[in-house]
């Protein structure tokens, strides 16, 4: 029983430690600050990626069984680089847009900038949650290949654990960060604000590519 809840406590630990990693949620928090987002759109994206965490963690669970675990690490390893290569896409394309407004300047600037409609929003937030979303925890397997010898009851317990404890994480995270980035001022840079997130969201990937949180294969 004890080695049951250690488990359990194990894979809540990976949800919770590895969604604190900053390009978790530092584009999400970026993206709803600039585009002014509410606290109801940047939990949903929140949650969204949430979600897609967990599913990706647990299907490389699945290639684990189906191809080995070292297939299974070479495909979560390709998926985290793509992720990382798909959020300095993003980025890249966030910076671009701004400075081409802003080149436009002047009024008209602030006009074009208004006139954002909420489908434009929505889909910057779709994006960033699939791109987000699609990166699992490779941390977390281990712990679910320790528990197939203990039955299919633990391990649902433990994929309901897992994903509760990295979307609690992840919603609060965001919102909270989301909710301190909105009191900020940047003063004269703030016209500059959307190209600085675009600048930084494709720094973070650039950077997480090189230096990946999870163990390599």
């Amino acid at each position: 029983m004890h080695q049951s809840l250690l488990l359990i406590a194990a894979v809540i630990g990976v949800g919770i430690f590895h969604t604190l990693v900053p390009d978790h949620w530092v584009p999400i928090a970026l993206a709803a600050r600039q585009a002014g987002w509410t606290r109801a759109q940047t939990g949903r994206a929140a949650f969204g990626a949430g979600l897609g965490h967990t599913g990706s963690t647990l299907l490389i669970g699945v290639i684990v069984w189906l191809a080995g675990v070292a297939f299974a690490q070479r495909f979560g390893h390709a998926v985290e680089l793509l992720s990382s290569a798909a959020l300095v896409a993003f980025g890249v394309w966030t910076a671009l847009a701004a400075l081409r407004e802003l080149r436009g300047g002047g009024p008209h600037h602030e006009r074009v900038h208004a006139a954002r409609d909420e489908r434009e929003r929505r889909s910057a937030r779709l994006t960033l949650m699939l791109i987000l979303g699609s990166s699992p925890m490779l941390e977390g397997i281990p712990a679910f290949f320790a528990a197939s010898r203990f039955g299919f009851e633990l391990l649902l317990l433990m994929a309901l654990a897992f994903a509760a404890s990295t979307v609690v994480t992840y919603v609060a995270l965001c919102v909270a960060s989301a909710d301190a980035m909105h009191r900020i001022s940047l003063g004269p840079l703030e016209r500059y604000g959307e190209l600085i997130s675009g600048g930084v969201i494709a720094a973070i990937g650039v950077i997480f590519a090189i230096w990946p949180v999870g163990p390599r294969g």
